[in-house]
């Protein structure tokens, strides 16, 4: 009598695309990490971003909060008031992506330091 094996077969794991693709926009946009700096600290008004980071232009920083806002991880709240007045703060999901960049920053601690 021949017994059959069950072969488990394991399909081809392929990256998220879309959350790959969001790690890359974020990560080559080279102010998204300062922004979210600016935030922690409090400063979430873009002229006071502006003005607490040198070299950062109002143009490249709404391009940033733009990307970011896109993504879902940061949210634009617009008063009705004269001047308008425009903050940006971290949406629930922004706080969990922010996680996984603070894993990537520890990982690449890590690699730092065994070379």
């Amino acid at each position: 009598m021949l017994m059959k094996t069950q072969e488990k077969k394991v399909s081809r794991k392929i990256a998220p695309d879309k959350s790959t693709r969001m790690l890359e926009t974020i990560y080559g946009c080279k102010w998204s990490l300062t922004v979210y700096q600016l935030l922690a600290r409090g400063i979430n008004r873009p002229g006071e971003m502006v003005r607490n980071v040198e070299g950062l232009s109002t143009k490249v920083l709404n391009e940033c909060l733009r990307k970011n806002t896109r993504f879902g991880i940061l949210e634009r709240l617009s008063y009705n008031e004269v001047p308008p007045r425009v903050e940006y703060r971290v949406t629930e999901f922004g706080t969990k992506f922010m996680r996984v960049l603070d894993e990537l920053e520890k990982l690449q601690a890590e690699i730092d330091d065994e070379l």
